[in-house]
């Protein structure tokens, strides 16, 4: 596997590993993805660190979406907050897959 096709890789992962996560939140609280309650709330500290850590693309997406449907932001704002997506769900699927290789290490016999 060339590098391009490495980099493209981990994003499809980044975005995948977002993806479910997110989904199963939405399933599970039964609302919209979003920077808000009850996924990210200051009583639970760590717990939004990892849901933001794991569904932040979708949640910066969703957010950024909703805001240019009402006008809170201009166009170009909504661009890098897509670039801003795009480059979170490359760097979520690069340590998803240094976790899995690490993981697999640990698995293989000495």
């Amino acid at each position: 596997m060339g590098p391009l096709e490495l980099w493209l890789f981990a994003f499809a992962v980044g975005l995948t590993a977002s993806g479910t996560a997110g989904s199963t939140m939405e399933l599970a609280c039964g609302r919209r993805l979003a920077f808000a309650e009850p996924y990210v709330s200051p009583l639970h500290v760590l717990r939004s660190l990892a849901a933001t850590a794991c569904a932040g693309p979708f949640m910066l997406a969703n957010d950024a979406l909703d805001a240019r449907r009402q006008g809170r932001i201009t166009m170009l704002a909504l661009i890098s907050c897509g670039c801003t997506a795009i480059a979170w769900a490359l760097a979520l699927g690069i340590v998803v897959l240094a976790i899995a290789s690490w993981a697999t290490g640990l698995l293989e016999p000495v």
